[in-house]
């Protein structure tokens, strides 16, 4: 009788264990989408903040800078001054909610290195490469940065040992056609010759990102996300403004002079009120990707991640196109029967269908 009693005790255990555990999954998978949401909004916001002002200028037909400036040193300089401010966001949060104590000390750990390691790939290299390949190719090539959905649930096969179910897979083939299917759809008209800079950029950082994510969500397993994204923002403004940029204004030639100079100047431009916005989504977004995938693995948190492939030129068309009326953000209407095919495959990666058909046989 005893044996039965203890039978059913561990039967029950089980039973609450795996609703637990999917309870956890779920909220995960709705942290991920987040993060996607997020992203497209810092997208859009970034963008607009390097269309207007003294960034008009820069950019401009009849810019005072060099083409390698125009190229890559304003690139930089956008992702610094937006990772700043996200730094001060994320660092205000951790104060607010008596974190920062454990910001510092968690500086100091293992976990900490990590993630410091994780964020000069990610921000310094893979964020100042987005900004560039947005900036030179347009929002039609963000979907190709939305590859590091594939990379990182690769990567974190290779790496973590990561299990990969058939399903997932699938899913993640279908989310990274779906991507595809939004970049060929942007390709219509006369192709910038700045494009092909565009391209590559992208690629450097979906690689980045793949790798970043991969280590950062083994990070954040054992850290708070919160603390990691104030890490990961604080790690990337010091890296991008003592580092990356005076090596870069040494290589133009004009050497910190130029970069002294840009930078005094970007930050007392009425456009820095949009990089506060962008500032606070890039805090939202990656504190929510950290979090999402720790919570459901690498592989499904960089799927859930990559719907900013849609997201992004969603939201650069509702800001840039149809609010402050810029041309040539308008989406094909390919690009919105792919969203729904990303949609669809996030759906059976985080769920199996066929729980769903046996429910109705029932």
């Amino acid at each position: 009788m005893e044996k039965v009693v203890n039978q059913d005790y561990v039967t029950q255990a089980d039973i609450a264990k795996k609703e637990l555990d999917s309870t956890y999954f779920k909220k995960g998978i709705s942290i991920g989408i987040q993060s996607g949401v997020t992203y497209g909004l810092y997208t859009a916001f970034v963008t607009t903040a390097t269309a207007y002002g003294v960034w008009a200028g820069w950019y401009g037909e009849n810019s005072p800078l060099s083409a390698m400036a125009i190229a890559f040193i304003l690139g930089t300089l956008a992702t610094g001054i937006n990772d700043l401010i996200s730094a001060f966001w994320a660092l205000g949060n951790a104060l607010i909610k008596g974190k920062f104590e454990d910001f510092i000390k968690t500086l100091k750990t293992k976990p900490g290195l990590i993630m410091v390691f994780a964020a000069i790939i990610g921000a310094p290299i893979a964020g100042v490469a987005y900004v560039i390949a947005v900036v030179a190719g347009g929002p039609v090539v963000i979907p190709i940065a939305g590859l590091n959905v594939s990379i990182g649930a690769i990567l974190g096969r290779i790496i973590f040992k990561q299990k990969l179910e058939p399903r997932t897979i699938l899913g993640i083939v279908i989310c990274f056609i779906a991507s595809a299917i939004i970049g060929i759809s942007g390709l219509s008209g006369e192709i910038k010759p700045s494009m092909v800079l565009g391209m590559i950029m992208a690629f450097i950082a979906a690689f980045g990102w793949g790798l970043e994510g991969t280590i950062a969500g083994f990070g954040t397993a054992m850290i708070d996300s919160e603390i990691g994204i104030a890490i990961r923002q604080t790690t990337s403004t010091v890296f991008n403004f003592l580092i990356v940029l005076p090596i870069l204004g040494i290589i133009e030639g004009s050497g910190i002079s130029l970069i002294a100079n840009l930078s005094i100047s970007a930050l007392t431009d009425k456009t820095i009120l949009i990089f506060v916005i962008s500032g606070l989504f890039t805090f939202l977004t990656f504190n929510t990707w950290y979090k999402g995938n720790s919570m459901c693995g690498t592989a499904l948190g960089m799927a859930l991640n990559g719907t900013y492939a849609f997201f992004g030129p969603f939201f650069c068309w509702i800001i840039l196109g149809v609010i402050l009326k810029n041309p040539g953000y308008e989406l094909a209407p390919t690009t919105w029967l792919a969203s729904l095919l990303m949609a669809f495959g996030i759906f059976i990666m985080s769920v199996n269908p066929l729980d769903y058909i046996k429910k109705g046989d029932k």
